[in-house]
């Protein structure tokens, strides 16, 4: 269980700071689970179809993603490896893990996802403001290389742009709305002259996509939202949060109903892609 410390309102939302930048991520699945986190999972599912299809493109070669606010690596551990974040959970709320030290419990980690990687292989740069969680996700192996980089208000050093060039997929599951479109600008300007990755994004219902769109429209990418879909992100902390959310969305004009008003933040999914690549739609390539 965590502290009463670990979690606090701002802005409206409750806020997790605490747990992104321990030294270990076993506080942040013990608080999460508890509020039903379950956006990597779907991005697990809507990713690996689109790396799918980017394969078939590109041959043998390795993919890689580049996954923005990538915390202790969690998206990487769904996608490299034969896991679930019901696994996950587990693994990280067990008895037997939890008197290692952080150095003891990455050691373990690394086993544990060599024995579960994929046979199709997948390269995952992360990229996250929290320097520990990136530095875990580096010495556990569930990041190939990561980067602890605020591109809101900093240039991307020499290396993180060479990783970017080469990417196939920008992913991101929860950092819209600390992130802007600055962010994405620095990113793909690094891929400038190279192949230009696919976007995919999920956005709470309540966060506005627009300004990042139009940011990607100025790289040749066309942004399709998938209609007739939203995914939930987690329960909300309670009835302040909740009346919060209920309240922008109401503004926004947006329907509730069966959705937010049922307890869980609801997010929206998006993909990028160049023109010449955009012409199957994103339902039919994801299997919806």
């Amino acid at each position: 269980m965590h502290d009463g410390d670990t979690l606090h309102e701002k802005d409206g939302k409750a806020n997790f700071d605490l747990i992104y930048n321990l030294e270990d991520p076993r506080e942040y699945f013990n608080v999460l689970q508890e509020f039903g986190y379950s956006i990597p999972q779907h991005g697990q599912r809507l990713f690996s179809a689109l790396l799918e299809a980017r394969r078939e493109k590109v041959g043998e070669r390795p993919l890689r993603v580049v996954d923005i606010c990538c915390s202790y690596g969690v998206n990487a551990a769904l996608l490299k490896y034969e896991t679930t974040l019901d696994d996950l959970y587990a693994r990280y709320g067990s008895e037997e893990l939890s008197s290692l030290s952080s150095e003891e419990l990455a050691e373990a980690d690394a086993a544990f996802y060599r024995e579960r990687r994929r046979e199709k292989a997948l390269e995952v740069v992360g990229l996250d403001v929290a320097r520990n969680a990136i530095s875990y996700g580096i010495s556990s192996e569930i990041l190939d290389a990561g980067f602890a980089e605020n591109l809101e208000e900093d240039e991307p050093s020499d290396a993180l742009c060479r990783a970017v060039s080469g990417a196939d997929l920008l992913s991101v599951t929860g950092g819209v709305g600390y992130i802007s479109e600055r962010t994405f600008e620095r990113l793909l300007d690094c891929a400038l002259g190279e192949r230009t990755p696919w976007v995919a994004t999920f956005a709470l219902r309540w966060v506005s996509y627009e300004e990042i769109s139009e940011a990607l429209s100025a790289y040749g990418l066309i942004t399709e939202k998938l209609e007739g879909h939203t995914f939930t992100q987690r329960r909300f902390t309670g009835d302040e949060e909740r009346e919060y959310v209920l309240e922008e969305l109401e503004k926004m004009g947006v329907e509730t109903a069966g959705k937010e008003d049922e307890g869980w933040y609801q997010a929206n999914f998006y993909l990028s892609r160049p023109a010449d690549e955009a012409k199957v739609p994103v339902k039919k390539l994801l299997g919806l």
